[in-house]
């Protein structure tokens, strides 16, 4: 089995930060944040200055080379490592691209222990010698499909997860709605919470969480309608919940609409993502197309 490295970044010191502690450069340069300072701290060999365990206290020199582990260096905790399919779109030493399938879930329930998307890329990992816990920085439910970003240590996950929501890190989505919206483009700004009478469901209502999502109308086929969706807040079900809000539900959404025979799952696919990654400052856009069970709801795609 291959043996990877824990993640380690490094940085030469140059005049500017000159005198400064390991720990300033570590949170000024780095930006790794006091946990995880902390965190390195603990692990042998965990923080090196010229290829030297040091203490953060020390001061650094103009010349002299910084590094620190940022990985993970033990195995995902408690789950279960189950092979499975997994379409990678996007890999390197910080990030993992997937493209999920409808009706996988992405993380175990109390129905589901082993057949879900941690279990597979914690299988992943075991097979290609890596360590990590399974850090996904974006949600998606069981029945949508498309890409999810996950984060390969806890450094890239924090610095991510600060970039949701912004241009730095937007998603876009379609779905297939049952009437077409009104006007054909438009913003929802409806706050999300959960609805009295469900567990599961939730609902607009004035004391809810702020949540906004940008809509375009991009084809009309009979009573159904494709919508291009961009997420500007991640409340749960957000798409799903809006556009019920404006009375054009998901084709398929037995939870906000009504169940549909045509598709066995709410109508609804992740099909864009554009990040700029947080250590390396490439922007990265990947695309997933239109799986075909919702294809077949427009046939004039």
């Amino acid at each position: 089995m291959p043996e990877c490295k824990p993640r380690r970044l490094s940085l030469t010191i140059d005049a500017s930060l000159s005198g400064k502690t390991v720990a300033e450069v570590l949170r000024e340069q780095l930006h790794l944040s006091g946990t995880m300072v902390k965190r390195a701290k603990r692990i042998p060999d965990g923080i090196l200055l010229d290829g030297i365990p040091v203490f953060v206290i020390v001061r650094v020199r103009s010349g002299q080379r910084l590094s620190v582990v940022i990985g993970d260096t033990a195995e995902a905790g408690d789950l279960i490592p189950t092979p499975g399919s997994l379409h990678i779109v996007f890999e390197d030493e910080d990030l993992l691209i997937l493209d999920k399938p409808a009706g996988l879930p992405v993380h175990p329930h109390t129905g589901e222990q082993v057949h879900t998307l941690a279990n597979h890329v914690a299988f992943y990992y075991g097979q290609t010698g890596q360590h990590g816990r399974f850090r996904p920085v974006n949600r998606l439910d069981r029945g949508t499909s498309g890409l999810l970003c996950v984060a390969k240590h806890a450094h890239i996950q924090s610095l991510l997860k600060a970039q949701l929501h912004t241009g730095a890190f937007a998603r876009r989505y379609y779905a297939v709605c049952v009437g077409a919206p009104e006007p054909s483009a438009g913003f929802i700004d409806a706050p999300i919470g959960r609805a009295t009478d469900s567990a599961i469901r939730h609902m607009v209502c004035p004391d809810g969480k702020p949540a906004r999502t940008r809509y375009e109308t991009r084809r009309v086929h009979g009573k159904f309608a494709l919508v291009d969706l961009l997420l500007e807040t991640g409340r749960t079900h957000q798409i799903r919940v809006h556009m019920a809000y404006i009375g054009c539900p998901l084709v398929g959404d037995f939870l906000y609409g009504t169940e549909a025979p045509l598709i066995a799952r709410p109508a609804l696919h992740a099909r864009s993502l554009c990040l700029t990654h947080p250590l390396t400052g490439v922007v990265h856009t990947w695309h997933s197309p239109l799986p075909e069970d919702i294809r077949a709801l427009l046939p004039s795609l």
